[in-house]
């Protein structure tokens, strides 16, 4: 069994629960398959789990290491965004949302994914790796929103709050008369969400 599921966190995990999107930071692996860093890349994507009839081997050596998320809102929670080659017309649609919602930066349409990745990496991870969260209201936050409650990641959506776990969400609550929450999705992402942007939820 490989590390290589990631949680709403960032972290990357080993689990036997398979996973409904790839994704891909470069090359985190040593030769005897072991995860040796967080990242390699700015770019943290999420792709397709098949794409034009591609084969690949998981985890060869010198090559980029497959990662693997249950639905799309946890790769975004854990900084992901969508890939360019593989989901082209997804891509563009949260590149719109995300300048859409984060106006304040003043990038535009010609402006390189590039700038818009070493954003959210001030968003997702500290020079130290650990998890950048952030406060806000809990009503104020859009459905895909990851938040933690008592340490464990819970997915907003439909107006109720599902715990997330490797195999899927386990229960669901009514929002609580909790206010103020700590949030994981980045806020850039977020804003994306607000704007339009609807990620896949597996609930």
């Amino acid at each position: 069994m490989l590390q290589n599921r990631v949680d709403p966190q960032g972290n990357i995990i080993t689990t036997s629960a398979r996973g409904a999107w790839m994704g891909n930071r470069g090359q985190l692996h040593d030769q005897g398959k072991a995860i040796k860093r967080q990242f390699k890349l700015k770019a943290w994507l999420i792709c397709l789990l098949e794409f034009n009839g591609r084969h690949r081997q998981v985890m060869a050596p010198g090559r980029y290491t497959e990662l693997f998320f249950m639905d799309e809102a946890t790769a975004f929670a854990a900084g992901h965004r969508p890939c360019f080659e593989c989901r082209r017309q997804d891509y563009n649609r949260f590149k719109a949302a995300w300048l859409k919602g984060n106006p304040e930066y003043g990038f535009n349409e010609k402006t390189s994914f590039q700038e818009i990745d070493q954003l959210l990496h001030k968003e997702r991870i500290d020079r130290n790796g650990n998890k950048i969260t952030h406060k806000a209201n809990i009503k104020d936050l859009p459905d895909g929103a990851f938040i933690l409650i008592g340490d464990e990641p819970h997915l907003l959506a439909n107006n109720l709050i599902y715990h997330w776990a490797p195999a899927g969400y386990e229960s669901a609550l009514p929002l609580s008369e909790i206010t103020t929450v700590t949030v994981l999705t980045p806020k850039s992402t977020l804003n994306a969400f607000r704007a339009g942007y609807r990620p896949q939820l597996a609930v």
